[in-house]
């Protein structure tokens, strides 16, 4: 048996500190999709929290189906994506933050914020994008996951999350480069 199907399987036995690591395994990738989904910081960390209350209430029915955890995490945030763009269909702006998005580190505040214009401008591409690229370039590159992964978290083959990922690329970099 794996670990994660250890700790998953503790979980659903109601084992309170194998959901904690699940949760500490799993906020960041939950959070950075959301982040990328709705641009705004403190509504991805609300929402990116009640992805996991949802996860905990329903936590007891779960399957093992041989793919990893955060699959079942991101079905469930898609889900609470799509209740809150319902909930709020007027489209609201947040100053970008770079404090989520780039580690200062000994760069120069040039660089930082050059980088940081970058990012927005990437982010700003990718809500032009159809909601099926979006969704993909989001899991694939914010949350890091395999395609296999995302598959199994849209319900679509891999085949399709392929070829969505592909022509969200192409699409991002004919956007990216109109505006050099």
């Amino acid at each position: 048996m794996s670990i994660e199907k250890d700790v998953v399987s503790r979980a659903v036995k109601g084992d309170g500190q194998a959901f904690a690591q699940l949760y500490e395994e799993n906020f960041d990738k939950i959070y950075r999709y959301v982040y990328l989904r709705l641009g705004n910081q403190a509504e991805a960390e609300d929402l990116s929290q009640e992805v996991f209350v949802k996860a905990l209430e329903a936590i007891g029915s779960y399957k093992w189906r041989n793919l990893p955890f955060a699959s079942w995490l991101f079905r469930i945030a898609h889900n609470q994506i799509v209740d809150y763009l319902r909930k709020h269909t007027k489209v609201r702006e947040a100053p970008f933050d770079d404090n989520n998005m780039i580690s200062i580190g000994e760069a120069s505040p040039e660089s930082v914020a050059e980088q940081g214009l970058e990012i927005e401008e990437l982010i700003d591409a990718v809500k032009k994008l159809s909601p099926a690229q979006r969704e993909v370039i989001s899991l694939r590159f914010g949350a890091e996951l395999s395609i296999a992964e995302v598959a199994e978290a849209l319900g679509k083959s891999p085949g399709t999350v392929k070829a969505l990922q592909y022509n969200g690329i192409v699409a991002l970099r004919k956007m990216l480069l109109a505006n050099r």
